[in-house]
């Protein structure tokens, strides 16, 4: 079993090659998969991995959360990471290797990388959706480019559907025509986390609607 507050030499140990290839990843991907236990929660939030560690550090992890926290209550969410560390609950964020390493897949020019990228985070992200089928009410994705690509297709692998994945293809597609031709931006823009905002919004209704569903109110 992976230690998840790891505090000792691992520490020292900065991995540099590309995660999703490394041993120390599947070994604790599979703990996540075969033996820890996710507790239940009506909202299951996807968001990626960032570059700084732990990622709740991260300036972008900290707007998304800061978004999160004022639509959401604590006991109604749960926040899932994903990407090139392959796909972990937030709680683990301390634990070997997640904290230690140093990648970023938006540098990466070779094709094949990229290409093994997407099958092996598609088939991790499949995994966990098949082990929390019924963890969660609601599921919701807060991605852009290749990240959410896998998403999408391990959700259709795992036949697992997303409930809202932001920002909308609609909005995307706004920002490559107008600021970056070429490129989808930052989840740290004021426009998708507006959006994402709105988008928390009408979950957290639908989620009180079917409550009240539920108690005949």
């Amino acid at each position: 079993m992976p230690d998840t507050n790891d505090t000792g030499s691992n520490r020292e140990k900065m991995l540099k090659d590309p995660p999703f290839y490394l041993p120390e990843f599947e070994q604790s991907y599979r703990y996540i998969i075969d033996e820890y236990d996710v507790s239940p929660r009506d909202i299951a939030i996807f968001m990626p991995c960032a570059m700084r560690k732990p990622y709740s550090t991260s300036p972008s992890h900290r707007l998304i959360r800061s978004i999160i926290a004022d639509v959401l209550d604590p006991s109604q969410y749960h926040i899932v990471i994903f990407g090139t560390c392959g796909i972990l609950p937030a709680e683990l964020e301390l634990m070997y290797p997640y904290a230690h390493y140093h990648y970023m897949l938006g540098k990466v020019k070779d094709q094949n990388i990229k290409d093994d990228f997407l099958r092996i985070e598609t088939e991790r992200v499949a995994g966990y959706l098949e082990k929390t089928r019924n963890t969660y009410r609601f599921r919701v994705a807060y991605c852009i480019g290749l990240f959410r690509e896998a998403l999408i297709r391990g959700s259709e692998q795992a036949g697992v559907p997303f409930d809202l994945i932001l920002p909308s293809r609609d909005l995307i597609n706004v920002i490559i025509e107008e600021d970056c031709p070429f490129q989808e931006g930052s989840l740290s823009m004021d426009e998708y986390l507006q959006e994402f905002h709105q988008g928390l919004t009408e979950i957290k209704s639908k989620m009180e609607q079917s409550e009240c569903k539920k108690l005949d109110c």
